[in-house]
């Protein structure tokens, strides 16, 4: 085997392809290469979509990588065409089937980190987000994560997504949630700690170091952590029985935690970072006592963050997202990524067999032949799974 060979079945997996541009190079003279991969029933996109999918790589970086094992690569624009049509063709198929899997849950977590996308009609420094919603690890069943492109931040991008969901959302305090709350009477908003802890934590570092332990930043932080190490000992309980303790252990040190805060606030500037601390507390106490009502509600919503995490990662290699349409693809591609990892499936081996089956079923009057194509389907191969 040679090196160039070896390199990209040791990196990368893509010997097969490496051997179909080999056969595809040596076709008949009058033959173009789309009548060859017709007749080969090969899709194009599908090796750099796999790559630039599994290894969070943008298409930029993919050329020379793939040059050095001495493959023809295509110009840039035509993968991003490749990767964006096959996300819209075949990909969003198993992705609006997964939207509507999660209706089925309970319990919810939301984000919305900002994104930048340059080729779109806005004036320039205008944000775009990237929102990401994901099922809370402590529920029964599989684990979805879906990732939504939105130009903006408002109320109407989560008020259509969650539309048909019955239940509790943990976020981090963004007033937007708060609206949709008051407008269902089937949706809970629960509060995230670890927004409140970082508040602190930022204010603690403000204070000279000799001074930190006497300072009310600090007796925030250690009544923050105290709730949270008490909560952690209960991780091994069912859902019922955590929720009896929290109200036995836990709902005394956030009562305690809320009449200090109450107490001290006026000793602090409303401008100071200890000050917004507090605010923040106050300000979210009706959503920071959620948790103490239903035992599966995290204390937190670390898990959305962590959701978002390799998206933030690629987005230092890429920097920015061209077109509406690529960050669109982008949000399916990454969706069916993180719902693999979450469910224990190894990224590359899932796509190939979606990109395998889904096209067999696109004549088919509707798409519940998702079913057996679910993460957590015993229909999968078992190569799928790690």
């Amino acid at each position: 085997m040679s090196s160039q060979t070896s390199l990209i079945a040791r990196n990368v997996r893509l010997q097969e392809w490496a051997d179909m541009i080999h056969e595809c190079n040596n076709r008949p003279d009058d033959m173009t290469v789309t009548q060859w991969c017709s007749e080969h029933g090969i899709s194009k996109c599908n090796y750099y979509y796999r790559l630039a999918v599994v290894r969070k790589v943008c298409l930029d970086k993919l050329s020379p990588e793939v040059k050095q094992a001495v493959v023809p690569v295509p110009a840039r624009k035509d993968m991003a065409r490749w990767t964006i049509q096959c996300a819209e063709r075949y990909i969003s198929i198993l992705y609006d089937y997964l939207h509507r899997e999660m209706y089925k849950y309970h319990l919810l977590q939301a984000d919305e980190p900002p994104v930048r996308v340059t080729k779109e009609n806005r004036s320039d420094g205008s944000q775009h987000y990237m929102w990401v919603y994901r099922t809370v690890r402590t529920e029964s069943g599989g684990q979805i994560v879906l990732y939504e492109y939105q130009p903006t931040r408002r109320a109407d991008h989560p008020r259509e997504f969650l539309k048909n969901f019955s239940g509790i959302c943990i976020t981090d305090g963004y007033q937007i949630y708060h609206t949709i709350e008051s407008e269902w009477e089937d949706l809970r908003i629960a509060g995230c700690y670890a927004h409140a802890r970082r508040r602190f934590d930022e204010a603690l570092k403000a204070v000279p170091e000799e001074s930190r332990k006497s300072s009310l930043a600090y007796l925030a932080l250690k009544q923050i952590q105290s709730i949270y190490h008490e909560d952690k000992k209960l991780a091994d309980l069912s859902a019922e029985e955590r929720v009896l303790h929290r109200r036995l252990t836990v709902k005394p040190l956030v009562d305690a935690l809320f009449a200090w805060t109450k107490q001290n606030q006026c000793r602090v500037s409303e401008k100071s970072k200890t000050g917004k601390g507090f605010a923040y507390l106050l300000n979210q106490e009706k959503y920071l006592r959620v948790f103490l009502e239903d035992g599966n509600v995290p204390l937190d919503n670390n898990a959305a963050e962590q959701a978002i995490r390799p998206f933030c990662i690629g987005k230092k290699n890429w920097v920015m997202i061209d077109t509406i349409a690529g960050a669109e693809s982008s949000a399916i591609i990454y969706s069916i990524a993180e719902t693999a990892k979450a469910n224990n499936l190894k990224p590359y081996n899932y796509f190939a067999y979606l990109l395998e089956e889904i096209p067999k079923h696109m004549d088919e009057p509707n798409t519940e032949f998702c079913k057996d194509l679910l993460p957590w389907s015993d229909k999968l191969p078992s190569d799928c799974r790690k």
